[in-house]
């Protein structure tokens, strides 16, 4: 019975994890077509639009917070099979998310250079980034709506589904970049606003086929702009709020990554670049195998299945540990192809071999962390200790350290990156010793 049970949660992690981490994959995709490509044009276009998408990561985060929180609700519901719970919490993070949108999207219309000036202090990088962040800040109110319709997807059995709608969205964007980037097939050449026109145009065609799925084929989730139940709209936001702050803290402090890079110079910031785009190409199996353990533990929480669920959460954690080292072997390996295949200066080359040598434990450590505190705690509506752990890691420890090695102390690049690199390795063991305590296990229906 038990290798049964052993044999039905394989097929489960694969059939969940395997498709939610080709989208990550296909997704991380554009980013380094991006940087490929727009580094056949100069370095200097590959880092401004590097640092742009900072924008785009911030904006992200609150995409997160919010999927993440209807995520931890709507697994639940759906392992209860209650479809009218579904239904309020899908409304109700619709209706947050497209607000959200418009907001940055006025941003980054009408302050798009003070946006590019606390990003970087060269002035090059900050014309030429304010030019891509007029144009793709439209994506964002299409890319708010069409995430959240995708979630729902994913949460409801229509994971391949949502799988297919991303990759055709992907694979529509790499090849408007080409198009409008270089001027292919008679277009003009367009360089950096070409490159954000593709992913506006390719995010629209997302947005109109989830939202067209959804409402045609999922038709016992059904969309309204009334009000939730009062009690359900509370215990929403007393568990989304510390995602929120969590994902704020980790994702701005991340941002200060490349803040701190952005004023070491052009070839620490194209090296840092590349090193991103890289690291999360490879991440990409870890991160859906955490997406993956949260709706697979929060199915079981809903249905009451609290032991099961409890053995389902250490078969998940054994599983991550394991994806994050081979994750970190493969981007070794990988890091003499990812050197030879973008032109840099031989110091930005430099510094790139050492940046994906870093990197590779950084992998290791996201992929526990992902897996622990992304999927199984979110699962269970645990999120406060998320907020801890990521605010007082990043914030008090090294976002303060980064500054002095870069600004007081003036230490080598390399040292610096080393040190903005350490927060997903320090927080293993206060994460580990968490998880034991099991305060996760709970039932929010």
């Amino acid at each position: 019975m038990m290798d049964e049970r052993k044999r039905s949660l394989r097929k489960e992690i694969v059939r969940l994890a395997l498709p939610i981490a080709l989208q990550q994959f296909m997704t991380a995709l554009v980013g380094a077509c991006d940087a490929i490509m727009l580094g056949k044009l100069s370095q200097d276009a590959m880092s401004a639009v590097s640092l742009a998408t900072q924008v785009t990561f911030v904006f992200n985060l609150f995409m997160f917070a919010f999927m993440a929180g209807e995520n931890m609700f709507v697994a639940q519901y759906y392992g209860k099979g209650d479809y009218t719970g579904i239904s309020q919490v899908f409304s109700l993070v619709t209706k947050i998310c497209g607000c959200i949108a418009v907001v940055f999207l006025a941003g980054t219309l009408f302050f798009p250079e003070q946006l590019m000036r606390i990003l970087t202090n060269e002035e090059t990088l900050i014309v030429l980034g304010s030019e891509y962040l007029r144009v793709i800040g439209i994506s964002y109110v299409f890319s708010g709506i069409a995430q959240i319709f995708l979630a729902i997807m994913k949460n409801c059995g229509a994971v391949n589904m949502s799988t297919l709608i991303n990759g055709v969205m992907v694979i529509l964007n790499i090849a408007l970049n080409a198009v409008f980037i270089f001027g292919l097939s008679g277009f003009p050449k367009m360089g950096i606003k070409g490159a954000a026109l593709a992913t506006v145009l390719a995010t629209v065609v997302q947005f109109l086929w989830s939202v067209g799925y959804v409402l045609c084929r999922i038709r016992a989730v059904k969309f309204s702009l009334r009000s939730c139940e009062k009690k359900l709209f509370g215990r929403f936001w007393q568990k989304t709020v510390p995602l929120l702050i969590n994902n704020l803290a980790w994702g701005i402090g991340f941002s200060m990554y490349s803040v701190i890079m952005g004023h070491l110079g052009t070839d620490a910031v194209a090296a840092n670049g590349i090193a991103n785009i890289s690291k999360n190409l490879v991440v990409c199996f870890c991160l859906g195998l955490g997406n993956a353990g949260s709706i697979i533990v929060g199915n079981r929480l809903g249905a009451d299945r609290l032991q099961e669920a409890k053995e389902v959460g250490e078969t998940l954690t054994k599983t991550a540990i394991i994806a994050g080292i081979v994750s970190g072997l493969v981007l070794i390996a990988l890091s003499p192809f990812i050197t030879k295949m973008v032109d840099l200066t031989p110091t930005a080359r430099g510094y790139l071999q050492k940046m994906l040598l870093i990197s590779s434990y950084y992998i290791a450590g996201k992929s526990v962390n992902c897996m622990t505190i992304g999927g199984i705690f979110a699962a269970g509506g645990d999120s406060k200790f998320g907020m801890l752990c990521d605010s007082v890691t990043l914030w008090c420890i090294i976002v303060p350290l980064g500054c002095i090695c870069a600004f007081i102390l003036k230490l080598p690049v390399m040292i610096v990156y080393f040190v903005l690199n350490l927060d997903e390795i320090i927080k293993l063991p206060v994460v580990y010793k968490h998880y034991k305590k099991y305060k996760w296990i709970k039932n929010l229906t």
